[in-house]
């Protein structure tokens, strides 16, 4: 949620943020004005209930008739005072629903645009160049080595669906084991949340907003089916007060995620690179809104560093402000190459949401006397699905074998997956 003093004292700041980012900047007004009844609406119940407590004195101290006549009155004011509560209350509502509608403000140095508006950071190692043969993509390899099974993944769960078996399955192990051991070393504290959350915990990490046709609802006992487990860790902290000097506090939390994949039809129909269940290991980080800026950087470079013992050529991007999502100021993605599609496709993201997310979940620090919202950041350490991908095809043989990462050798106990 969008702090309303900054609204209120630089609304064209939150105007060109809306526009930045392609949405509706004319909600901004729409908010200041509905903001401006409520402040009416909270004066005039708040005079009221003073004209209330002097009148209540004023009872106490009168007599016969006159205590008769201000009874009369104390019952009119009453009704008036329950009249302006409700009021109060109905456009406090309005109000709220209105202002979770904006975005995070962006960050002055994100990228203007859209999807493939993209600034290109950096490129680390280099494609690799399949001079003596043809590569074959993850689909062939994973039945060649009885890891992926997608035929009976749609059989059984519909489109977007498969089963990690064998080597798959063990190559998940090993890369949730390898994830969750770098990320204690690094001072996360591992955890395994739940996947079914409350509405609350939902809309409070802004996903029930634009990216609300992507996620799964059970209508009959209205939860959810997260589509990361940074919902359930920002949540963790919901309606609470963290100490100042215990922050930054991070987690590292690995969950399966679900999403619908709505508006993707006809993308990436063949293999496990878009699909509509996974596991994945994330970082979420509570910390001071000071230190936001320097630990969207820790995340990332924790990011490159899984990357890097993956043995995966990869570029950094600075996403574009159309494709930010709403909660996040600014968005790094990580592109591991893939061989057979000649290109970089997403691996990882780390998104800094500053305290937009922590108004909305009520998540504060103290520090001396004041309380203040409270940063949050996000960073997938690991996809499984996509990791699998990356590997599978950047570390294949000609014969179809695939070598294994030395960083996952020991997790292993093999250094190459063979045919079945």
């Amino acid at each position: 949620m969008i702090d309303i003093k900054l609204l209120r004292e630089n609304p064209d700041l939150i105007r060109a943020s809306q526009t930045g980012r392609g949405e509706d900047a004319g909600i901004v007004d729409q908010v200041l004005a509905l903001d401006e009844k409520r402040r009416a609406a909270i004066n005039e119940f708040e005079a009221l209930r003073a004209e209330q407590n002097t009148l209540s004195k004023a009872v106490g101290s009168a007599k016969g008739d006159e205590k008769a006549a201000l009874l009369e009155n104390a019952k009119d004011l009453a009704n008036k005072v329950k009249t302006a509560d409700s009021k109060r209350a109905e456009i406090e509502v309005k109000a709220n629903a209105e202002a979770l509608k904006l975005s995070n403000v962006l960050d002055p140095a994100a990228p203007i645009g859209g999807e493939a508006d993209f600034v290109v950071i950096e490129h680390v190692g280099t494609p690799r160049e399949f001079k003596e043969f043809e590569p074959k993509d993850h689909v062939e390899l994973g039945k060649l080595l009885g890891a992926i099974d997608t035929e009976r993944g749609a059989k059984v769960s519909g489109s977007r669906s498969y089963y990690l078996t064998g080597v798959g399955a063990l190559l998940e192990f090993a890369l949730v084991n390898y994830a969750i051991s770098s990320a204690v070393k690094a001072g996360f504290t591992p955890v395994i949340p739940p996947v079914l959350v409350n509405p609350p915990a939902m809309e409070g990490t802004g996903f029930l907003g634009q990216a609300a046709e992507n996620v799964y609802r059970l209508e009959k006992d209205d939860m959810y089916l997260v589509g990361t487990s940074e919902v359930p860790l920002a949540a963790f902290h919901m309606d609470e007060i963290l100490p100042a000097e215990k922050l930054p506090m991070r987690y590292a939390g690995y969950s399966t995620c679900f999403r619908r994949e709505a508006g993707t039809y006809g993308k990436d129909t063949r293999g496990i690179i878009r699909v509509h269940q996974f596991d994945k290991v994330e970082m979420f980080s509570f910390c001071h809104p000071d230190q936001a800026v320097a630990e969207h950087q820790k995340l990332l470079q924790w990011e490159k560093d899984f990357l890097n013992a993956m043995e995966i050529p990869y570029r950094v991007i600075d996403v574009a402000s159309g494709d930010l999502g709403s909660s996040a100021t600014r968005k790094f993605d990580i592109e591991a190459w893939i061989p057979t599609q000649q290109a970089y496709r997403e691996v990882t993201s780390t998104s800094n949401c500053t305290e937009f997310q922590a108004r909305r979940l009520n998540i504060r620090f103290k520090e001396g006397d004041k309380t203040s919202a409270v940063a949050t950041l996000n960073g997938t350490l690991v996809a499984i699905p996509r990791m699998i991908v990356a590997i599978l095809e950047n570390h294949q043989s000609a014969d179809g074998t695939v070598n294994v990462p030395a960083a996952l050798q020991p997790f292993l106990g093999m250094t190459r997956f063979e045919l079945v």
